[in-house]
């Protein structure tokens, strides 16, 4: 599976992207999908997780209200909705894939990660 993140960018603060993980080599179907985040310093975070048919996400509390992850199994695509976006959303976003069942907020338990796409938020 090979993953492709893009749509991010710079914003002002209070301002809205939409990034997406386009996914080619097979269907993301089965898959649990997710988007963690690394900004300059830290660690690489989790920020959300979607399972295979879309009915249950989660989400960090930080952006709790403000993202929302989608997904479109016939597209076989994954959208992180960022809305009221702050400084501190400022980082590197990753999707991400895991074969097995359940979101799982550590890196080691996904098995595929798209290149990165870069969101500056700007106060």
């Amino acid at each position: 599976v090979q993953l492709q993140a893009c749509g991010g960018g710079l914003v002002q603060a209070g301002g809205s992207l939409r990034l997406s993980c386009a996914a080619s080599g097979r269907t993301l179907d089965t898959y649990v999908m997710a988007w963690f985040r690394q900004a300059p310093g830290k660690e690489r975070e989790f920020v959300a997780g979607i399972n295979w048919s879309g009915s249950s996400t989660y989400l960090i509390d930080s952006v709790k209200g403000r993202f929302s992850i989608s997904r479109d199994n016939a597209k076989n695509m994954v959208h992180l909705q960022m809305n009221s976006l702050k400084p501190e959303d400022t980082a590197v976003y990753y999707c991400a894939a895991r074969r097995t069942l359940g979101i799982r907020i550590f890196q080691h338990e996904y098995d595929y990660w798209g290149q990165g796409t870069q969101v500056t938020v700007s106060s």
